[in-house]
């Protein structure tokens, strides 16, 4: 009975330990500086009139303000999202109170702003707090191509 007892006891910490690492493996979006947004994904000074993509994988761009009730109910799905596309897609933010440059760059007027960049081909906009399968489908369909591909079998 005793070394039942004690092979329980080993297996909960083994889970818990197990369970906590898993926890601290999750990936959270990156926030973007004007200085990083030009590196990671498009240099406007040195490309003003030409859009180039500077990522080495599509991306997803969550322009936000800390006092946006719809932005607080997309950042949930943004972290679900950049876990589940780890290393497919990368998810990015940019608050917008402090990087006010890129706001501007991107007329940012209204806000949740999302902006998905593909790898080939203009980025798209869409505002407002969408529900997560919408922004699954377009990561699938936009910027990974999926639907095209299956369209072609």
């Amino acid at each position: 009975m005793k070394n039942y007892l004690g092979l329980l006891i080993v297996a909960f910490f083994v889970s818990t330990l197990i369970v906590s690492g898993q926890e601290k493996e999750k990936i959270k979006p990156e926030h973007l500086t004007v200085e990083t947004f030009k590196k990671k994904v498009f240099d406007y000074e040195k490309n003003p009139d030409k859009w180039v993509y500077e990522g080495d994988l599509p991306c997803v761009i969550d322009f936000y303000a800390d006092w946006c009730k719809p932005c607080k109910l997309i950042a949930p799905i943004m972290e679900e999202l950049a876990n589940e596309y780890k290393g497919k897609v990368n998810i990015f933010k940019v608050n917008t109170e402090k990087q006010k440059e890129l706001s501007a760059v991107f007329g940012i007027r209204s806000i949740p702003a999302v902006l998905f960049c593909p790898m080939d081909g203009k980025p798209q906009m869409t505002t407002g707090a969408l529900p997560k399968e919408t922004f699954k489908q377009v990561i699938d369909e936009f910027l990974l191509g999926k639907k095209k591909e299956e369209e072609k079998k």
